[in-house]
């Protein structure tokens, strides 16, 4: 298996289109065996960086996920981390607002769960709620966020301001050594169809379908603007945007590992460099232990 992905990379070298853009690649695995010991290896790799990573204590990584209903955000994130040592990484997942994060300003509730030093943040939804499903119902800005009248006279400069505010955090937050990678699951709406059906038909499932989730499928078109102007809009170098083709779960967990794995072995990491005296003192525990043995 050789997943290269520069073939998902959009860092403001390409423009993002949906209609360009594959929902689904040729297998990575050749059979469930094959796929679950590649996803062990990628287990053990990216928990020996993080690891690594943790000692070194200068970096921190934040991996958002933004993706339409049921593309596979959640077993994506599951599959993925599950391997990990959880002192090194935390999730978070943002659902609709509350009354607090909503007196707040839209990058509020996500700044103060930003990775420490050598840990791992992953957002299951980010920010980028705001100028996605936000967009697509503008109201929210007047009816439950409650902006200034004169903030939202021109709605397109609004747009324009969110994408400059979240490009401007996600360079300061390089800038300390935090680095960036979002990860946009890209799903058919045929298959965002099957997987909807197979909750309604699996009872173990019906608690993940609620009406509303058909009532935003009818706003595909306009979630799929809403993502082609955020991702080329706040695509950088820096904070690189990959878009992961999703109808087929296994592959695009795959990708994804390669993805977090690739970044992981880009930075400038290293175990603590032991001097002269600590090593004199390692040398007199060692002694000291072997005695009791």
């Amino acid at each position: 298996m050789n997943i290269n992905i520069q073939d998902f990379l959009y860092n403001g070298n390409r423009t993002f289109s949906t209609k360009q853009t594959k929902t689904k690649i040729p297998d990575l695995y050749e059979n469930k065996a094959d796929y679950e010991a590649l996803l062990l290896k990628y287990h053990t790799d990216i928990d020996a960086l993080q690891s690594m990573m943790y000692a070194h204590n200068r970096y921190g990584l934040l991996v958002v996920f933004q993706a339409m209903d049921a593309a596979g955000k959640d077993s994506a994130i599951k599959a993925v981390f599950s391997g990990i040592n959880p002192h090194g990484v935390q999730i978070f997942a943002f659902k609709q607002p509350s009354d607090n994060e909503l007196d707040h300003d839209f990058m509020w509730r996500t700044t103060a769960c930003l990775p420490e030093r050598g840990t791992i943040s992953v957002f299951n939804r980010s920010y980028y709620e705001e100028v996605l499903v936000v967009k697509v119902h503008q109201n929210i800005l007047t009816d439950y966020q409650r902006l200034p009248k004169e903030n939202t006279q021109n709605m397109a400069k609004v747009w324009e301001n969110r994408y400059e505010d979240i490009a401007n955090m996600e360079k300061y937050l390089d800038r300390n050594g935090i680095k960036v990678i979002k990860i946009h699951l890209q799903v058919s709406k045929k298959e965002q169809a099957e997987r909807f059906l197979e909750r309604l038909e699996d009872p173990s499932k019906n608690w993940k379908f609620a009406e509303a989730d058909l009532k935003e499928r009818t706003h595909w078109d306009a979630y799929m603007k809403a993502y082609e102007d955020a991702i080329n809009a706040t695509a950088k170098q820096h904070a690189p945007w990959y878009v992961v083709p999703a109808d087929d779960k296994k592959n695009a967990r795959l990708i994804i590992s390669e993805i977090i794995l690739s970044h992981l072995k880009a930075l400038d990491i290293h175990f603590p460099v032991i001097d002269a005296s600590k090593k004199a003192e390692i040398e007199k525990y060692k002694v000291l232990l072997n005695k009791e043995l």
